[in-house]
């Protein structure tokens, strides 16, 4: 016998009753804890290691015949006076070492644009029968289409950020659209301030993860936000702090769920994808997790210190409800 829509559907917390907004001063802190240290990285630590996109310079690709020794690479790169360089494996589809190494290279400026393949290439002694190594791409960015990628990447999570709070104003209320972009905000600064504390570069593919987990946590902003107004509707003369914690707690399911799938899966391309896809992998990772919990610890709360706010000043306290129909 089947049950109804209701019973089966899957439910990891029936009948959660947590208190997440009595446990707000902890998530402030954990939320102080990580902005600030990753803020600190970036003013006077690591900065925001950039990549290759956004700094400008070279990325050569070279297949070896046999298991490349990287140490040897290097040593052959600076006798040759390639400074700066950095040298990493590529693994094929399965995880094997598929004799591949890409070195990367700082561009010195935007008229030198062959010079350090051709420096590599000397290196090396690529191209000739006995070296068992062959270039097989070059990648060149100069230093001036660098800046303007790193510009449009900002305009473009400027842009995404301010058209979701416009989407949210009409949607809702201001208020709600400015607590949403607040935790999506926080969420972009603890992702941004990891990759400057582990010093790994950020490449447009990055920025590529950044604007999917934006999107990401804003759909789940949403969800719990949409299920708040409803309650209102429902509970009129609950305090707001009882309608935000039930709220969260009855989409607290589908969050796990939706969030826990995906980071299962972005967490596998982290371990298992190999360093073309860990930048990539390494942010989504980090802000699916993050985007996850600032839906619950802080867009959430913000409503209720609004409305707080708002009582200490004699103004009218109700947040919209969403119309229930009888």
């Amino acid at each position: 016998m089947h049950g109804t829509p209701e019973e089966s559907k899957v439910e990891l917390f029936r009948d959660a009753k947590i208190d997440w907004l009595g446990k707000k001063w902890y998530f402030l802190g954990f939320s102080l804890i990580f902005s600030v240290a990753g803020i600190l990285s970036m003013l006077f630590w690591h900065g925001i290691p950039r990549g290759v996109d956004f700094k400008g310079g070279t990325e050569i690709q070279v297949q070896f015949a046999s298991a490349p020794n990287e140490d040897h690479i290097r040593q052959a790169l600076t006798r040759a006076g390639v400074k700066d360089s950095i040298v990493y494996p590529i693994s094929d589809t399965s995880g094997r070492s598929a004799n591949t190494e890409v070195i990367s290279l700082p561009e010195a400026s935007d008229t030198s644009h062959d010079t350090g393949s051709t420096q590599v290439e000397d290196a090396l002694n690529c191209g000739q029968p006995s070296s068992g190594c062959t270039i097989q791409k070059v990648d060149i960015v100069g230093p001036t289409a660098g800046t303007q990628l790193q510009h449009q990447a900002e305009l473009a999570t400027l842009y995404s950020l301010l058209g979701m709070l416009i989407y949210l104003w009409f949607r809702f209320e201001l208020i709600y659209g400015v607590a949403a972009v607040v935790a999506v905000f926080h969420d972009t600064l603890i992702t941004v301030g990891a990759f400057s504390l582990t010093n790994q570069e950020i490449s447009l593919t990055v920025i590529a993860a950044i604007l999917t987990l934006i999107g990401y946590s804003m759909n789940d902003t949403i969800v719990v936000f949409d299920r708040i107004r409803e309650n209102l509707g429902l509970s009129r003369r609950e305090s707001l702090t009882d309608v935000v914690n039930r709220s969260i707690n009855q989409t607290l399911s589908r969050t796990v769920i939706s969030s826990g799938l995906t980071f299962l899966t972005v967490l596998s391309l982290l371990l298992f994808g190999g360093p073309v896809l860990r930048g990539f992998s390494f942010a989504l990772t980090v802000g699916i997790v993050i985007g996850t919990y600032s839906s619950i610890a802080v867009a959430a709360p913000m409503l209720v210190a609004y409305q707080d706010w708002r009582k200490s000043r004699g103004k009218v306290t109700n947040l919209p409800a969403k119309r229930v129909r009888a």
